[in-house]
């Protein structure tokens, strides 16, 4: 096998090969050869273990709540009040996105969760899937343009 050059996750297998060679005392270099990849991804993977052996069932484990905690959470979520909050607003009262991040930033001066830009606002229109939510939400801006240009 030759080096990747560019960086992939270890796979399942790749794991359960691990363990059994370090099971068996190889070398990490020895290891890598016979994976085909670099000896440094494996000293990183075999870093983060918290025992002295390695497991290759909790590192993948591990590493799956890592990538779950790195996902970035949206700030407008149907369903919370902030989402209601500058639904209403937009909807209801046929405000802007720009006269909605500023109202925001006057009632929560202190609190960033509850503040978001009027880019956050118009992102989070665009982003709905089709149906009825998105076809109110646009049609509530001051230009009913149902798709947003490039910038």
């Amino acid at each position: 096998m030759h080096m990747s050059k560019s960086y992939q996750h270890l796979s399942a297998e790749e794991r359960a090969m691990l363990q059994i060679e370090t099971g068996r005392g190889q070398s990490v270099r020895a290891i890598s050869r016979l994976l085909g990849r670099s000896p440094s991804t494996l000293s990183r993977e075999l870093a983060r273990q918290d025992s002295s052996t390695y497991c290759a069932r909790s590192a993948g484990k591990r590493y799956r709540a890592r990538r779950q905690l790195s996902v970035r959470q949206r700030r407008l979520t149907p369903g919370t009040p902030l989402f209601q909050l500058v639904r209403d607003h937009l909807v209801l009262w046929r405000w802007s996105p720009q006269q909605i991040a500023a109202k925001l930033s006057h009632m929560y001066p202190d609190d960033p969760a509850q503040r978001v830009s009027h880019e956050t606002i118009y992102a989070s229109i665009y982003a709905h899937p089709r149906g009825g939510l998105k076809k109110e939400l646009v049609q509530a801006l001051r230009q009913h343009k149902p798709k947003r240009g490039l910038r």
